[in-house]
């Protein structure tokens, strides 16, 4: 072939990639930003938050340098912290760090590949829409959302792209969750009949900020943007920085903690959310002008929707005036119990052979025995180095690299999410809350539940 025809073909290959590219919407540049099978991978934080700092920083530094992935920007409305996060994060990765004022000037950049999202509770289902939207993967924290509006709006714009997105419930990165997985669903546990979960404290500072508060002013920060789609409300320190006191920024105990144990339920099961909840308590000892609860208890019903003669109890119980932060999650069965506190499962409380003799029936005992392989977990704000959500963040950021689902997709959140919007609706109005799935709506006193 002559040099001539050569270079002929050459230039008309790259006059028609750049029809293509132009028509795509990219630019010379961005395209070459796509992500190939060995290109670094940009990644960066919205919320510059103490869950982002203690968490997803350390978790993220254990795998980044093996995997190819790069922290280059910080979107935070707070001056503050945007500065605290670039600089930290410029120390991490020794290189300067794009602090952004807010997350649209972040994507209007074209920074990121994909982001972790850190924001007030209420904020992530409305920032993982932002995400997907700007074309990013993301890790977004738990809860999920704190409407059904969010929560639905939110699944309908991931599932209408192909972003990988992995919710912020670790124990699905657990070896030990997985092994009990296994074992329920074998068939060897026999039918759940009840689960037991609890998560006590006592900890009157915690989602406090004293000494923080002083130092949030209005001018700083961007309160209009940090409200997003709440009612409006006058700029309030303590709303911004101990949202988790307050709804509706926030549930507290249900969004905080139940979400991450009622998950386990529905992934052991299968079942997508509760029949129905109850939920009582109150605000019994901390009295700081708090307007979440501080003692909550809730009672589900669950099971399948077409069949109310099968199905099962789960009961959450968590106060934060009296306990020492050991989650505990008890699955039972009418052989026996699975614990994972202990990762054991055991034939304590099955049914003994006396019993069941009197009764005309076998008795019915589970085989002692450990799950194989296991984590424990940890469960304070401090504990982002723990290998249950370093393995949650590498899943994430390998699943980047295959496109494959990782291991919390956005259904779990989804589902987390239905289960804690209905405690919060049966706490604040005292009904038994039911689903309906036609609608996908929460109700309460046959009224759909809203803020």
């Amino acid at each position: 072939m002559s040099t001539s025809r050569r270079e002929f073909i050459k230039n008309s290959a790259k006059a028609s990639a750049g029809i293509y590219i132009g028509a795509m919407g990219f630019s010379a540049k961005s395209y070459g930003n796509i992500i190939g099978a060995n290109d670094r991978v940009r990644v960066g934080v919205v919320g510059f938050s103490d869950r982002h700092r203690s968490s997803h920083m350390p978790c993220f530094m254990n795998h980044y340098k093996e995997l190819n992935f790069d922290v280059v920007a910080v979107s935070d409305i707070w001056k503050k912290r945007r500065e605290e996060g670039a600089a930290a994060w410029k120390e991490k990765m020794q290189h300067d760090i794009v602090a952004c004022r807010n997350n649209e000037e972040m994507y209007d950049k074209k920074l990121v590949d994909a982001v972790f999202i850190g924001t007030a509770d209420f904020q992530h289902a409305l920032h993982a829409i932002e995400a997907v939207k700007a074309g990013c993967d993301a890790y977004v924290e738990k809860p999920f959302a704190e409407t059904m509006e969010d929560n639905r709006a939110a699944l309908k714009a991931i599932k209408a792209t192909d972003r990988i997105i992995q919710i912020g419930s670790q124990r699905r990165s657990g070896a030990n969750y997985h092994a009990a997985n296994e074992y329920i669903r074998s068939g060897k546990f026999g039918p759940i009949t009840m689960v037991e979960l609890t998560w006590n404290v006592n900890q009157p500072g915690r989602w406090r900020r004293p000494e923080l508060l002083k130092q949030l002013k209005e001018e700083d920060t961007d309160w209009k943007r940090y409200l997003m789609n709440r009612p409006k409300d006058g700029f309030d320190p303590r709303k911004y920085l101990e949202y988790r006191l307050f709804w509706p920024y926030s549930s507290g105990l249900p969004g905080q903690w139940m979400s991450h144990q009622i998950d386990t339920v529905h992934w052991f099961t299968g079942l997508s959310h509760p029949r129905s909840v109850v939920a009582n308590g109150g605000i019994y000892m901390w009295k700081d002008g708090r307007k979440n609860w501080d003692t909550i208890t809730a009672v589900f019903d669950y099971g399948p929707s077409n069949d109310l003669s099968s199905g099962f109890q789960v009961t959450f119980g968590s106060r934060m005036h009296n306990g020492e932060e050991k989650p505990a999650e008890i699955y039972y069965s009418n052989g026996g119990e699975l614990n994972l506190n202990t990762n054991k499962i055991s034939p304590r409380g099955g049914l003994i052979e006396s019993h069941a003799k009197a009764m005309g029936m076998q008795p019915n005992q589970l085989a002692e025995m450990s799950l194989a392989h296991t984590e424990q977990v940890v469960a304070s704000v401090n504990t982002g180095g723990d290998k249950l959500t370093s393995n949650h963040v590498r899943n994430w950021m390998e699943c980047i690299r295959s496109r494959k689902q990782p291991n919390a997709p956005v259904e779990a959140g989804y589902s987390h999410s239905i289960a804690t919007i209905m405690t919060n609706a049966a706490a604040r109005t005292g009904e038994k809350v039911t689903f309906d799935e036609k609608t996908q709506e929460v109700m309460a006193g046959g009224k759909v539940f809203k803020y």
